[in-house]
């Protein structure tokens, strides 16, 4: 099975992707921002880590870049980052992007280009 990672780069960004053991990377990079909503809560946006010139999460960055490894990839975070991946729905529970009842955003398919 697929390990999804959230983790801290060197950079300073926080990223999720997949993590391919036998070639030490981390793969399907997706940047993810903290954005405060109009109620103060913190929203967490996932954008395509070569944002604005990749429309899709892809890319790979060497795990020998990542500084810090998050112990726990919260379950909404992790079922948003696969479905921004794959643009498939994996549940009908998860809250929708922006309407103010989840913390996380899909900013990947209001960036579309249509």
């Amino acid at each position: 099975m697929e390990e999804v990672k959230f983790a801290k780069l060197v950079t300073g960004e926080t990223v999720m992707g997949i993590y391919n053991d036998s070639t030490n990377y981390l793969e399907g990079v997706a940047l993810i921002q903290m954005m405060p909503s109009a109620d103060g809560a913190i929203q967490m946006a996932i954008v395509p880590y070569g944002f604005p010139f990749e429309d899709k999460i892809s890319g790979k960055v060497s795990a020998d870049n990542i500084i810090y490894e998050f112990e726990h990839v919260p379950e909404d975070l992790k079922s948003k980052y696969l479905q921004a991946k794959s643009n498939i729905t994996i549940s009908s529970s998860m809250p929708q992007a922006g309407t103010g009842s989840g913390n996380v955003l899909d900013l990947e398919n209001i960036l579309k280009k249509h």
